[in-house]
């Protein structure tokens, strides 16, 4: 049993790269995965869902996204990762984190290591 995964878009370059530095403080029962290599069914997961924000299953098979995800992925990481996501988790920081996620999930493909292949799709209509 994993203590968690990180599913990220395997098709962004600047995602890639965070994953990379990821799986460097993550432990070593933890998973890093494209979301494309996922079997996103099986997590209870929508692939518009994974294309548009970081995800991390947690070993409960709970899914955050976005913030929630990033401060999940640095509290399982350990001390001194650890520290910054029960920043992240906390208020009045968990307020705005969502806000500052989304722009820089917006913004990913300006960003060092981004390629137009990062830029987020448009979320469907329905």
């Amino acid at each position: 049993m994993t203590s968690g995964t990180l599913v990220f878009d395997g098709d962004c370059a600047f995602c890639t790269r965070s994953a990379d530095l990821a799986r460097r403080v993550l432990p070593a029962d933890s998973d890093v995965v494209a979301w494309q290599h996922l079997d996103l069914a099986a997590a209870g997961v929508t692939a518009e869902r994974a294309q548009h924000e970081v995800l991390w299953i947690g070993r409960d098979g709970a899914v955050s996204g976005g913030a929630p995800a990033v401060a999940q992925l640095l509290r399982a990481a350990g001390l001194p990762w650890s520290l910054l996501g029960r920043v992240l988790s906390a208020p009045p920081v968990r307020w705005v984190a969502p806000a500052v996620y989304r722009l820089v999930a917006a913004n990913r493909y300006r960003l060092p290591g981004g390629t137009a292949a990062c830029r987020l799709p448009p979320r469907d209509a329905a």
